[in-house]
C-alpha cells in the first residue's frame, strides 16, 4: 500500500511537473515528436528506481515534490541517472533547445 502511495505521489507531483514543464518547452521550440516521446519513455523508465529512492529516503521526496512544484527543481537533475533512457533523451533535449535558442 505503500508503494502504491509513494508511485502515485512521484508520478502525480515530481514526474508530471517536470515532464510538462520539458513537454512544453519543447513543443514551443517545435521539436519533432520523436524527441517528446523520448522524453516520455525516460519518466515511464525512471517512475520504479524514483519510487525506491522516495521510499527509502522520504525526506529526499519530499524535497523533490516542493523544488518541483516550485520550479526549482532542474529536470537532469532528477532524470539524470534515474533510468538508463534518461542521459541520451536530456542530451537530445538540451542539443536541440540550444539550436533552437531557447535552453535555459
Amino acid at each position: 500500500m505503500f508503494e502504491g502511495l509513494m508511485n502515485w505521489v512521484v508520478a502525480s507531483f515530481l514526474l508530471g511537473p517536470i515532464q510538462a514543464e520539458i513537454t512544453q518547452r519543447l513543443q514551443a521550440a517545435r521539436a519533432p515528436q520523436e524527441l517528446v516521446q523520448q522524453v516520455s519513455r525516460c519518466a515511464s523508465d525512471a517512475l520504479p528506481g524514483l519510487v525506491q529512492r522516495a521510499m527509502s529516503n522520504p525526506a529526499w521526496a519530499v524535497g523533490a515534490v516542493v523544488r518541483a512544484q516550485t520550479g526549482s527543481l532542474q529536470p537532469e537533475a532528477l532524470l539524470g541517472d534515474a533510468a538508463p533512457s534518461c542521459p541520451p533523451a536530456i542530451a537530445a533535449v538540451r542539443q536541440h533547445l540550444a539550436r533552437r535558442g531557447s535552453a535555459s
